[in-house]
């Protein structure tokens, strides 16, 4: 079964905190050639930023792990109960006044695990921004 933008919209708007909401988190893209992946976008926002006016690495912590559910969610064909057992984060280059595209891609997907990388580049940029990898325990 393939999950579809609007199907990965509405995992989005069922499964999550109300603050991670808050993020604005829209899916972009999702794609299963060489492995299941999710593209959500991250809005800037001025809420958003810390001291200096670049992103927080809470809000890009945030967005890796949702959008790293939303991939699981795409090779399941739909969202299942899961856990972040691990998530690791580098921060490479400060994002100011730009939306950010946040790509998960498993590179993983058993039965009970999943593991996944994930880039962060500011719209526009190919440059990194963060890269994260993260291992999810797939509870259902």
């Amino acid at each position: 079964m393939t999950l579809t933008l609007s199907a990965a919209e509405k995992v989005l708007a069922d499964n999550f905190a109300p603050w991670v909401l808050d993020l604005g988190l829209t899916v972009e893209s999702l794609a299963s050639a060489d492995g299941h992946e999710a593209v959500l976008r991250l809005p800037w926002s001025d809420r958003l930023a810390r001291e200096g006016g670049g992103l927080s690495g809470q809000a890009l912590m945030a967005a890796a792990d949702t959008t790293t559910v939303i991939a699981v969610a795409a090779a399941r064909g739909g969202f299942v109960p899961m856990t972040t057992v691990q998530q690791s984060i580098s921060f490479q280059r400060a994002v100011v006044g730009a939306d950010v595209l946040v790509r998960a891609r498993l590179t993983k997907a058993g039965k009970r695990m999943a593991f996944a990388d994930i880039t962060m580049t500011a719209e526009g940029t190919q440059e990194t921004a963060a890269h994260a990898t993260a291992v999810y325990a797939l509870l259902g």
